[in-house]
């Protein structure tokens, strides 16, 4: 299948080409039909599946088709939990609209900005809105953006805005959108409290689904190591990883920020031409950070998990998790970051005995066994800590506040 089986318009087709999109992912596949057929849309794909192509391309299509006259109005919403994938949206809408006579005025709404100038954007002509939910709120909150025209509501990722707060802010967003619109909504995975939340945006969803149910849910062409290590070893190992293994472009995730920018410094220190990146930067300093990694004018992004989804950065070669993520998916996600686009990666974790019976569980989850490694100079050495359980309290015997306050007034007549 090509994406001209799609009836798209040629200025789209064009563009298309000329970005070197020749076939459909499984994902376009399935959902341009059915955003052009107007349907609502619950997808689940992993991360680089191509998903925003998937409802870029027929939005655009919807747009050219009953775009109208005269100034520009908010027809479409799209709302991502990240700046950087807020970003990167816009540009993909810019990018297939490139070859449209009079192209689509796009507005993208981060934190980290002037909201003024955002608001003032907007205020000019706007067809495609794409925002973080905590910017959008801000400027929802000034009541001065006219919302009455929308009529496609895009959530993307949207089991990671959950974990931002997005649960208590959808209510606001929905009283002030029309209740007739085009619902979609993507998402790597559907826990029950994002399904509690799509309940309250619509009842009528087509299920799309990428995912085989007897696949293993890890990317097959990466190559996963578990390499042995004390804790106080992970940094000199990893000096040396880069000296031995020739590692390429590699993101290296971290547990937080502070670690982030410390190891970076470190790194650079030694010559490495290495950068942080996480949420605590100023926006010019992530564009910048992301920028300088993409051209490879930096080999190493010292990262948290904010770089685990939602960013379109091709030819990572390697990816480390020089702290665990927080769980299974997280790992899923953190992998995916490298072997993109039919490419073949590297993803190297490092375990000792604090997180060995942790990654165990891991494994056992995605449905993978690695073989522990370590590497000469750097063996893991002691042993894992024994934590005593401690004691479990007697039933009854703890003292009441009344007991308490008799014992100070003994002691202080006493």
């Amino acid at each position: 299948m090509s994406f001209s089986s799609f009836k798209l318009s040629t200025q789209l087709i064009k563009a298309l080409h000329k970005q070197n999109f020749t076939i459909p992912t499984a994902i376009q596949e399935k959902v341009i039909p059915l955003v052009l057929d107007s349907c609502d849309i619950m997808a689940k794909a992993k991360t680089g599946s191509g998903k925003s192509a998937s409802y870029i391309l027929p939005l655009l299509e919807l747009w050219l088709q009953n775009r109208g006259e005269g100034k520009a109005r908010i027809k479409t919403l799209i709302l991502t939990p990240t700046r950087e994938l807020t970003l990167q949206v816009a540009s993909m809408i810019k990018d297939f609209g490139m070859f449209i006579d009079i192209q689509p005025k796009v507005v993208s709404i981060i934190g980290g900005q002037s909201i003024g100038e955002q608001l003032y954007k907007i205020q000019q002509g706007c067809d495609f809105l794409v925002a973080t939910s905590g910017r959008f709120l801000d400027i929802l909150n000034k009541k001065q953006m006219n919302l009455s025209h929308i009529e496609h509501f895009v959530l993307d990722e949207a089991d990671k805005m959950l974990n931002i707060g997005f649960a208590e802010e959808l209510q606001q967003i929905l009283e002030v959108i029309p209740n007739k619109r085009q619902n979609l909504l993507f998402s790597a995975t559907y826990p029950s409290k994002v399904l509690s939340i799509i309940s309250k945006i619509t009842n009528d969803a087509k299920e799309v689904s990428v995912d085989d149910a007897k696949e293993v849910p890890t990317v097959k062409s990466v190559t996963q190591r578990a390499i042995e290590v004390n804790q106080n070893n992970r940094g000199p190992l990893l000096r040396e990883l880069f000296k031995i293994d020739k590692l390429g472009q590699t993101i290296v995730f971290m547990a937080n920020k502070r670690a982030t920018d410390n190891i970076a410094q470190k790194f650079r220190n030694y010559g490495f031409k290495a950068e942080s990146f996480h949420g605590d930067l100023e926006q010019v300093d992530r564009t910048y950070t992301l920028d300088a990694f993409k051209s490879k004018k930096i080999n190493i992004l010292f990262a948290t998990d904010i770089a685990a989804r939602g960013l379109d950065i091709k030819n990572v070669e390697s990816v480390v998790n020089f702290d665990l993520p927080r769980s299974p998916t997280d790992y899923i996600h953190r992998i995916g970051r490298t072997a993109r686009a039919e490419k073949t990666g590297t993803a190297i974790s490092f375990i000792h005995h604090e997180n060995s019976a942790f990654f165990k569980i891991i494994e056992k989850k995605c449905k993978v066994q690695i073989k522990r490694e370590q590497i000469k100079g750097f063996e893991l050495e002691g042993k894992a800590p024994i934590t005593e359980k401690g004691k479990a309290p007697v039933k009854g015997k703890k003292k009441s506040k009344k007991d308490k306050l008799r014992e100070k007034l003994k002691d202080n007549l006493e």
